[in-house]
């Protein structure tokens, strides 16, 4: 049966996944971090996927990170015990992050205040956990979404209680150059990821002056890993969504549209003549309401539309999505209505591809004319 005739039985809106890009995605960060002699810890909040995982993590020390709950329950039990739970950590997630620690896991979690260490040194502590948490302080290099300035006296006053507090060690610092999503030239990327590297490893030399160990200084954020500035002083970098790549990623020069490895494969459920557009049945649930890519490029709506074999068609985008429909024009004119009869089949590239595959419980993957399922995590 040919690739064709097996996406054509395929129940839509359903998310595939083309394995030789993934590969050399893989296969790209992993060179950059080998080139820069620093770990690669890949943020799998993107793939949510075991058989993703063992591509990302191939010739690393496979420490990965996650964003959730179920994604650390997932990735522990499929084999994956060094993991960091790089969200802020509340007393409330601790009991089932202490219970996979009692398994055998080593999970270090992330914090930016004082008052959130004292609610950790509080929290009742499971009798059977024999080891003290690791804890990463989270420091803000220019994103401001979480995080401390890296020359805050506040640094050293949550370090001094972590130190103090039962049950906890400091293992390091963390930041996420997220801002790096809004620079679109070489140059504006480069300099955010200087001054992310530099956040870091200035917070690193700063606990360590004060006398605080501090083996972990971890930084991320695809767009800042795919520069090529030296890394001295970081022991590690979390990137995520170069296994995938998107229309985001794109729009700011990071990869080519031929790198992005996932699409959503729709099917036309409607012609709307008068309003010009077709309709599919991936709207906002399966595609995402992310318009990122829309800061650089226009046209590019919910995602831009290929046929079946993957190749964008020109002009055809999603301008608009309600829950189950997504609204398909052609910026040069009406729809081709009738090379497009209701039934056919699309795929449509995501704009932001962690938002768009997160709702699904499987990828459908290309590999070469055959296609195989790899199941992922969901939920939290």
């Amino acid at each position: 049966m040919s690739l064709h005739q097996l996406l054509s039985e395929l129940a839509t809106p359903a998310v595939l996944l083309d394995k030789r890009r993934l590969q050399a995605n893989c296969e790209r960060m992993t060179a950059r971090a080998r080139e820069a002699n620093v770990q690669l810890r890949p943020h799998l909040k993107t793939a949510k996927c075991a058989e993703v995982a063992a591509l990302a993590t191939a010739g690393q020390p496979g420490g990965v990170t996650v964003s959730t709950l179920a994604e650390l329950q997932y990735f522990f039990d499929a084999g994956y015990s060094d993991l960091t739970y790089a969200v802020g950590i509340v007393p409330g997630k601790m009991g089932a992050i202490e219970k996979l620690m009692e398994q055998g896991a080593r999970i270090r979690v992330v914090l930016d205040s004082v008052e959130a260490v004292e609610a950790l040194a509080e929290r009742p502590v499971h009798q059977n956990v024999a080891v003290s948490v690791p804890v990463l302080i989270e420091i803000d290099c220019g994103g401001h979404r979480a995080g401390v300035s890296p020359q805050s006296e506040q640094l050293l006053a949550i370090a001094e209680r972590i130190v103090a507090a039962p049950g906890l060690v400091l293992d390091g610092v963390l930041t996420h150059a997220g801002h790096a999503y809004h620079a679109n030239d070489m140059a504006s990327r480069t300099a955010i990821a200087i001054a992310e590297r530099d956040a870091a490893v200035l917070a690193a030399q700063r606990l360590r002056a004060a006398g605080h160990d501090c083996p972990t200084v971890s930084i991320g954020s695809t767009p800042t890993a795919l520069t090529d500035i030296p890394l001295d002083g970081v022991t590690e970098i979390r990137p995520g969504v170069y296994v995938f790549f998107d229309l985001a990623q794109a729009a700011l020069g990071v990869c080519d549209i031929d790198d992005i490895a996932v699409s959503v494969l729709a099917t036309v459920i409607g012609h709307h003549r008068e309003a010009g557009h077709l309709l599919i049945d991936a709207g906002a649930l399966a595609l995402s309401k992310d318009v990122s890519a829309s800061e650089f490029h226009e046209h590019v709506g919910y995602g831009l539309v290929c046929d079946l074999d993957g190749l964008p068609l020109p002009g055809m985008y999603v301008a608009d999505a309600h829950q189950e429909h997504g609204f398909v024009k052609n910026v040069n004119g009406m729809p081709d209505f009738e090379r497009f009869p209701v039934g056919t089949r699309l795929r449509v590239l995501p704009n932001h591809a962690c938002m768009t595959v997160a709702p699904y419980d499987a990828y459908h993957v290309i590999d070469g004319q055959s296609l195989q399922k790899w199941s992922k995590a969901t939920g939290w």
